[in-house]
């Protein structure tokens, strides 16, 4: 069962034959299957391919769209790429029921993204910190052919700093450096860059007369962009008088709106609720970053850290009651890009930004992070009233027909039977067994 050291290099067909014949008992089948997910396009195909080593096949997720968001004063058909349909219904609720109530609101606080050398260096810290101009200036210049084409665009490097980090090893230092990469996500922009800045630190040291004999290594750790980007930050917020929120459910205004407050305020200071809490708002943000072909893992693990800035996991929303007014607000930390990438590369992902009308990464970010606020609105929304269950398995029940391998004819009574009661696999599983119990006494009968 063991490849050779060529299984890379192995065609596609040979690689997926290899891997159906040791690990699957009915090898034709799967190999049928995981063919049938190739694109009909060799052109395209070949596109998706490059984006991975070693593909077998495609794996298709369900792409939606979420109607009816107002952000800004601007109408958006939002693109979302989610395997969940509770996910899209619950966005879509959330945009159309504050289309009415004045939309969304957003602005982008900041877009400097970071990254770091980090390197050790055994000489007096007060030469390294006499010679830093006259570094920071070499770091620029010879780090030109990386940024010429960002700096034109406006973007490029914005400081550099050094950080003196003995507190975790002695003669451990950073070279903290900030950036605008415009458009870009810039991920492999600031890398190369990055990269490019320890070659010259260590040129520099080598060679500067400040240093003597003992001093001139400089030993490089790393050199990476961080992930976490606190400054490239989206606030985004709506609200409205509490009155004009309508009765929700069994509650009216003022009730439902203290029960959402405290529901928020909760997941503030219970860890617990607070994963789930965020997790919901990721389920709006995620979807839409893989829609437009940007990171969710590096959005995901910003998100997070920033969830846990005060020393303690918690919410990203906030919701207050004051003066009358009810108001539901997120701060997100996003680093996304619209030009590079995969959103230059994916078909799906450049029809996503077109259906967006092509924004620029600022109204990208804007968007991304309404939609988060907007999926977090509806399932606390649920939460306080309903219960997130009813909205979510009556979504659900269509996947649990599929499984239970429902018919066209039970699928279209089950839907009308389950309209008012609850759903759950027991409950579907015994209406598909009576109803067909009944069809075969009928049919016995004739």
């Amino acid at each position: 069962m063991k490849s050779d050291s060529g299984f890379s290099k192995l065609s596609k067909r040979k690689k997926l034959r290899w891997v159906v014949e040791n690990f699957f008992r009915n090898p034709e089948e799967v190999m049928r299957e995981l063919t049938g997910f190739w694109h009909t396009s060799e052109e395209k195909q070949k596109i998706f391919d490059e984006f991975s080593e070693n593909t077998l096949s495609n794996f298709y997720l369900p792409f939606g769209i979420a109607p009816n968001f107002v952000i800004n004063g601007t109408t958006y058909c939002v693109p979302m790429v989610i395997e969940e349909s509770s996910v899209v219904a619950a966005a879509s609720a959330g945009a159309k029921f504050w289309m009415d109530r004045g939309g969304f609101h957003a602005t982008v606080t900041d877009v400097t993204k970071a990254g770091q050398v980090h390197f050790t260096w055994n000489g007096e810290k007060s030469k390294l910190e006499s010679v830093f101009p006259d570094l920071k200036a070499r770091l620029i210049a010879e780090a030109k052919h990386f940024t010429a084409n960002m700096d034109k665009r406006g973007g490029g490097i914005l400081n550099i700093a050094l950080v003196d980090k003995k507190e975790i090893e002695p003669g451990y230092y950073q070279l903290d450096c900030t950036f605008d990469t415009c458009d870009a996500m810039g991920a492999n922009f600031i890398n190369s860059v990055l990269e490019q800045f320890a070659k010259t630190l260590k040129g520099f040291v080598a060679t500067h007369p400040t240093f003597d004999e003992a001093e001139r290594e400089v030993s490089i750790v790393m050199a990476i962009l961080t992930n976490y980007t606190p400054e490239c930050l989206v606030k985004a917020w709506t609200e409205c008088p509490i009155e004009e929120l309508g009765k929700v459910a069994e509650d009216d205004p003022q009730t439902f709106a203290k029960k959402f407050e405290l529901a928020v305020r909760i997941a503030m200071h219970d860890v617990a609720r607070a994963t789930t809490h965020n997790k919901g708002i990721f389920n709006g943000i995620d979807a839409v970053v893989l829609a437009t072909g940007n990171d969710f893992r590096a959005v995901e693990g910003c998100g997070h850290t920033y969830a846990s800035r005060n020393g303690q996991y918690q919410s990203l929303t906030t919701c207050s009651l004051k003066d009358g007014m009810f108001r539901f607000s997120i701060e997100f930390p996003i680093s996304i890009g619209t030009v590079g990438g995969l959103t230059s590369l994916h078909p799906l992902a450049k029809r996503s930004l077109e259906l967006l009308g092509n924004p620029t990464a600022k109204e990208l970010m804007q968007i991304i992070v309404c939609v988060g606020l907007a999926q977090n609105f509806a399932a606390v929304k649920s939460l306080v009233t309903t219960g997130i269950q009813f909205g979510h398995m009556k979504m659900h029940l269509m996947n649990i027909l599929i499984h239970m391998e429902a018919s066209d004819q039970e699928m279209e009574l089950a839907v009308e039977h389950f309209n008012d009661k609850t759903i759950s696999y027991t409950a579907v599983r015994e209406f598909l067994e009576t109803f067909r119990a009944d069809n075969l006494v009928q049919n016995k009968s004739v």
